[in-house]
């Protein structure tokens, strides 16, 4: 794989992450997923790259915002590629690292790809899987 790429929450999203879903509060997992997360998850398949989410320096984290976030990378790109190329920092909480890795992941894969809802009714299209390629649309997503 070549150079990675990085995304550092405290930076380019939030000092203070939120609930799960955006019509629970601000800086919600939810709002991640789709205005940050997605597109450079994205952009690290296409370009075979590792992208490295980096949760350090924050003011915390609900697992309600880790699980809407990482869940729906999961269910937009399949576990595998997440494992593959989704390496996630987390030093000063180590929790988040293993709660992502061995309850997250494997718990989102097992969800049924029947089409899930999703809490707010305007995202812009966001990048998925389907039928082993990478495609851009408006999908319906989770409020699990």
């Amino acid at each position: 794989m070549k150079n990675d790429m990085t995304i550092k929450v405290l930076t380019e999203f939030s000092e203070s992450p939120g609930p799960r879903y955006e019509n629970q509060g601000p800086d919600s997992g939810e709002k991640f997923y789709h205005d940050l997360l997605n597109d450079r998850f994205a952009q690290s398949l296409q370009e075979d790259k590792i992208l490295v989410l980096d949760l350090d320096g924050t003011d915390g984290y609900m697992s309600s915002f880790l699980d809407e976030a990482i869940g729906n990378l999961v269910y937009d790109f399949g576990a595998a590629n997440v494992r593959k190329h989704l390496q996630v920092v987390s030093n000063e909480e180590p929790v988040w690292k293993k709660v992502i890795e061995e309850q997250v992941i494997p718990e989102w894969e097992k969800l049924d790809k029947e089409p899930l809802k999703k809490s707010k009714k305007d995202h812009k299209e966001w990048y998925r899987i389907v039928d082993g390629n990478l495609k851009k649309g408006v999908w319906i997503h989770s409020t699990r």
